[in-house]
């Protein structure tokens, strides 16, 4: 029976995926479960697993795009498993490569009569879709070889066309053209849209990290041990700080939907994080519930799927705030581009030692400077100020403001 392998839905959302990889070659046996593929969404990548076993013909190449519901593969299920005799059976078809390729080797002479008529009119005259493409590459046309009909510039010609680079003086000059995966196209979508249809502006401030470091210092060890080896990280304070400054100032915490306004009574916090495919944005569901060793175990379990690759859309769909942490990179100071629809994000940033005035004297504390960028359309000046202040004021004292007086029975020591 030949079963046809169809592109399942990652998510409603999702109408099309793209295949990244196939894990298995044309004419292999692959057995139930097996992953063969992964695919890109514009939220994920996720694996393709092998409906049945048996011998796999595959039907869309690697960066193809294809819609949910297409068949990808047809898998030969009354196909005996092979004994030891497959590499060679898959090898066969590269024996005869060279005689595939014999008819290369004559298309020099096939081309050697276009290289005649030079002086054609047509020479190095781009068709319009090619002359729009040079003209937003900003390439001039006569730098470019064309293809075409009397040496015309193709559409091709100009989508492969790369930019000069000046004069060669020595030293290895090698390029290389890869096409985006489908996350990095959306992502890269999303950025402009937020930079393009939202009135985003960026307010910051700056934290004395003093009080957290010297709770983590004499507590982390403890909670590590409690805890199942979970770390007292920035990220639990920086989140509960968060959640209650949205309950202060509600306005951070709603959305634009035309000329409505959205509003929430709970808190879904966005935490950005560099995986191997890019930027995703696992959400913290329901964060104003969650104690300290709670939001340490989402955010680690998080992290390690989105390292793993086996982040899911659902992990990713949704969110009222979003917070980013630059720090981890080495980041001093910048101004974070918002997660729509979400109207607000806070970026946390590196932490060093400075000089501050405390009481009338100069100490040196560790501080971070922290940004938050919102939508001026439906976030005042009074709320977005108001909101980052809050935000200093339970990080500066979280004791009394984050765990209620009781740093112990917050950590749940």
């Amino acid at each position: 029976m030949i079963l046809e392998m169809k592109v399942p839905s990652p998510g409603e959302s999702i109408k099309e995926v793209e295949i990244a990889t196939w894990l298995v070659k044309d004419g292999d046996y692959v057995e139930k479960d097996q992953a063969i593929a992964e695919v890109d969404s514009d939220k994920a990548t996720l694996e393709l697993p092998a409906e049945m076993s048996g011998v796999i013909t595959l039907k869309a190449e690697e960066g193809d795009t294809v819609a949910v519901g297409a068949v990808v593969c047809l898998i030969d299920t009354d196909a005996a498993k092979p004994a030891g005799g497959a590499a060679p059976a898959a090898e066969a078809p590269k024996a005869e490569a060279p005689k595939a390729e014999a008819p290369k080797a004559e298309a020099p002479k096939a081309e050697a009569p276009k290289a005649a008529p030079a002086a054609s009119y047509a020479a190095g005259t781009p068709s319009p879709a090619a002359r729009k493409i040079l003209d937003e590459k900003n390439i001039a046309p006569a730098t470019v070889s064309g293809t075409g009909k009397g040496g015309r510039i193709t559409k091709d010609d100009a989508v492969n066309a790369v930019p000069s680079m000046g004069t060669p003086t020595g030293g290895s000059r090698g390029t290389e053209r890869t096409k985006l995966s489908m996350l990095r196209r959306k992502v890269a979508e999303r950025l402009v849209s937020a930079k393009n249809e939202t009135a985003m502006l960026t307010t910051f401030n700056e934290v004395n990290m003093t009080p957290i470091n010297q709770i983590r210092n004499e507590y982390k060890d403890a909670f590590k041990a409690k805890h199942g080896g979970l770390g007292l990280g920035f990220m639990s304070f920086f989140t509960k700080a968060v959640t209650r400054a949205l309950e202060l100032y509600p306005d951070v915490n709603s959305m634009m939907d035309g000329d409505y306004k959205i509003a929430y009574d709970f808190a879904d916090i966005s935490i950005a994080v560099s995986g191997p495919k890019g930027l995703m944005v696992p959400v913290v569901r329901n964060a104003e519930l969650l104690t300290f060793r709670g939001i340490e175990a989402e955010i680690k379990r998080l992290a390690l799927r989105a390292r793993d690759g086996q982040i899911t859309v659902d992990d990713m769909t949704g969110g009222t705030f979003t917070i980013t942490n630059g720090g981890v990179f080495g980041s001093m100071l910048s101004t974070p581009i918002i997660n729509p629809p979400q109207s607000g994000i806070l970026g946390m940033h590196n932490i060093i030692e400075r000089p501050i005035a405390v009481n009338g004297k100069v100490e040196i504390h560790p501080m971070m400077y922290v940004a938050l960028s919102y939508d001026h359309r439906i976030i005042d000046g009074r709320e977005s100020v108001g909101f980052l202040v809050a935000v200093k004021e339970a990080l500066e004292n979280p004791v009394e403001l984050l765990m209620n007086g009781d740093a112990k029975r917050a950590l749940e020591l």
